[in-house]
């Protein structure tokens, strides 16, 4: 027999257990030296192109052990809710926020690509300037900055084991 609070008390939602790692990515992202010494434009495109790149890297590094696939697509999952969320705060209707969402969703499986490219390769200085610049090119100090944060980041991803950076509440910022 079910008990009534055990009907009305619905299951915890299994992507919880990655909200840690989420906030660390948006923390991550959010860092000031990628908009102060990078020059990443500190706007609402330039906030979600650096989650977006924050979010690759993790991905990709979760994407080398297999029996961590499901964390990648529960963070995934919490990527999706937390930009519709974004959006509807700001003040977006029903009708353009599942587009924007599937845009946005578009974007990041474009950079996951993107950014597969090897540190310091002219495939990924191009990737990042097409997308944290939306194509104009910044200065030279800048660009360089940011080859350099991609490989400080995702070298400290890959000295991190995946099944603990699934649970990870916070990660390495790609400071010098």
């Amino acid at each position: 027999m079910i008990s009534f609070r055990k009907l009305f008390k619905p299951d915890p939602d299994p992507r919880e257990a990655r909200r840690p790692l989420w906030n660390a990515v948006v923390a991550t992202a959010r860092a000031p030296h990628w908009y102060q010494a990078g020059g990443v434009p500190d706007t609402l495109d330039g906030r979600f192109d650096m989650i977006s790149l924050v979010m690759a890297l993790v991905l990709h590094r979760i994407d080398e052990d297999p029996a961590q696939t499901l964390a990648g697509v529960e963070i995934t999952e919490l990527f999706v809710t937390d930009m519709d969320g974004q959006m509807r705060q700001i003040g977006f209707g029903d009708m353009v926020v599942g587009k924007q969402i599937g845009r946005m969703v578009g974007a990041l499986g474009g950079r996951l690509g993107a950014y597969r490219a090897p540190d310091g390769s002219d495939d990924l200085r191009a990737a990042l300037v097409r997308n944290l610049w939306r194509g104009e090119a910044p200065g030279a100090a800048e660009l360089d900055y940011m080859i350099a944060g991609v490989a400080r980041l995702r070298g400290a991803l890959g000295a991190m084991p995946v099944a603990e950076l699934v649970v990870a509440d916070r990660l390495p910022d790609g400071t010098p």
